[in-house]
């Protein structure tokens, strides 16, 4: 079974993570038959009646290696049943709880061979924080799950993939967070990933810089001389092409990022902001590093929107297709 399945986790579900999914089964690339979605089954017939989607009928599954139905859309209940229907909009502790325990349930199920890779709808940080969980995001909590200690957050969109030295850290914790064996290692893993998930070769790498115009010679700051330069020219050393520090906005400017396979980025907010400018809704958040493939859509719960049923599940589509390109890379080195 684990030739043909993908896990898909509800997210939270008084977000658009539900939704984005549904919509996603009605597109002529997905066969809704090679899908298990993760939650529970009330859930998701809430949404699909709710929007109006006319999709085949939902069947629930054990998870386990039994033959599977065919002609319906697969669900595992990984929680119990809800006792109160889906708000719309709303930030709950129980809707932030049953979203964790759905992404629990889809690693148990990669690791178990059950299913090829896992798909994971928008959380809400405030919401699995009000549940007790004190994970930042799902890039940590799949870490801790997978007992991988340093996950790489991997954005993509066609050629265009963008990596983090520094993700969901405080933007005061970022420069020390900026380390030579960090950046060392992340570019080491940034590399390995490109050639083995992406199947590039020689993958050529830009590194961005930390600071304004890339510190401008030490003038606006000293990481590019003391941490990032000396990066470079280690792995340099080792056979990486790596290049840079470049200054962000120059390289984005200049729309320099399309003579890289890979950008590298210091903190959060540098590579997403052009990621989702020039990704145009369709950006997919790739977690390398893991003993198991997971992939996302680029957007966040948008409970400004949840329920009006005006969601674009372009991203999440996306993510279902690169899921299934990553599968296929794996196998291709086995």
């Amino acid at each position: 079974m684990s030739e043909q399945k993908i896990a898909i986790s509800m997210g939270d579900y008084n977000g658009i993570g539900p939704e984005v999914v549904l919509k996603s089964l009605s597109d002529s690339r997905v066969d809704p038959e090679s899908l298990v979605l993760i939650g529970h089954q009330k859930i998701f017939e809430y949404w699909q009646s709710r929007l109006q989607l006319n999709l085949p009928p939902f069947t629930t599954i054990s998870g386990s290696r039994s033959n599977s139905p065919s002609g319906f859309i697969q669900v595992v209940n990984a929680t119990e049943i809800p006792d109160k229907l889906p708000s719309p909009g709303q930030i709950d502790a129980e809707a932030g709880r049953a979203s964790m325990i759905a992404v629990e349930k889809g690693v148990q199920l990669c690791m178990q061979g059950f299913v090829s890779a896992l798909v994971t709808a928008p959380i809400s940080k405030e919401a699995i924080h009000l549940a007790g969980y004190n994970w930042p995001g799902h890039t940590e909590f799949l870490a801790h799950l997978t007992g991988e200690s340093s996950p790489l957050m991997v954005m993509v969109h066609d050629k265009l993939r963008i990596a983090l030295v520094t993700s969901h850290i405080p933007l005061s914790q970022v420069a020390s967070g900026i380390t030579l064996d960090r950046v060392i290692d992340t570019i080491h893993r940034f590399n390995q990933s490109l050639h083995n998930d992406f199947s590039i070769d020689e993958p050529r790498i830009a590194l961005l810089g930390l600071n304004p115009h890339a510190g401008d010679g030490g003038v606006l700051g000293q990481e590019e001389n003391l941490v990032i330069q000396p990066a470079i020219d280690s792995t340099r050393a080792k056979g990486i092409h790596v290049s840079g520090p470049f200054a962000a906005d120059a390289l984005f400017g200049n729309r320099k990022e399309r003579e890289f396979d890979g950008i590298l980025a210091m903190y959060h907010d540098q590579g997403l902001i052009p990621f989702k400018t020039l990704s145009f809704g369709s950006g997919v958040n790739y977690t390398a590093g893991l003993p198991i493939i997971r992939t996302s859509p680029d957007h966040g719960t948008a409970f400004d929107i949840a329920g009006q049923g005006t969601a674009l599940e372009s991203s999440f589509t996306s993510a279902l297709e690169l899921a299934w390109k990553l599968v296929k890379s794996r196998r291709e080195l086995l």
